[in-house]
């Protein structure tokens, strides 16, 4: 009897510690430890509501082995009919003394990066969005072929509030 209690206390505290009702979509692709320059990360989305506004983040997973202290992000999101926005984004990694920033008691962080806030889908199908690295070393033309550290890259649309 004790034992089913406590079996239903944790599946109990798992439903509601895990409810995330702001989330509309979220998703990950995984790489293996490294993020080719070539290698542009794609996410679709198929909007039915062009009234509500919503927030959109940019989710990047690393390890310690990731050697900056920021990153630079191109994005692309590209409407139904064809539009595109496209952006060049820098985000902070590290504090000033090395240690990553983001969540996560091991060595793997995960931040979850604003992109846009208060976004309407005002048009109604498919949305894709595209997000590639731009990063390169401090006074060097070319850009970081392979970027090392990164084991996954996603994102998130939440409902606005």
């Amino acid at each position: 009897m004790q034992r089913t209690n406590s079996f239903l206390l944790a599946l109990l505290c798992l439903m509601i510690f895990s409810c995330d009702s702001d989330r509309v979509f979220d998703t990950y692709n995984s790489l293996s430890g490294v993020w080719s320059q070539e290698d542009i990360q794609v996410f679709k989305y198929k909007s039915k509501d062009s009234t509500s506004e919503y927030n959109l983040f940019i989710n990047i997973r690393n390890t310690e082995d990731y050697p900056f202290n920021n990153l630079f992000l191109i994005t692309e999101l590209t409407y139904p009919q064809g539009k595109t926005l496209s952006d060049t984004l820098e985000y902070a990694m590290a504090y000033p003394d090395g240690k990553l920033i983001g969540t996560g008691f091991t060595s793997l962080k995960e931040n979850k990066l604003i992109y846009k806030e208060g976004f309407r889908f005002d048009e109604i199908g498919e949305y894709t969005f595209q997000i590639s690295h731009a990063m390169r070393k401090y006074d060097q033309i070319y850009g970081v072929k392979e970027l090392k550290g990164i084991s996954d890259v996603g994102f998130r649309i939440e409902s606005k509030k």
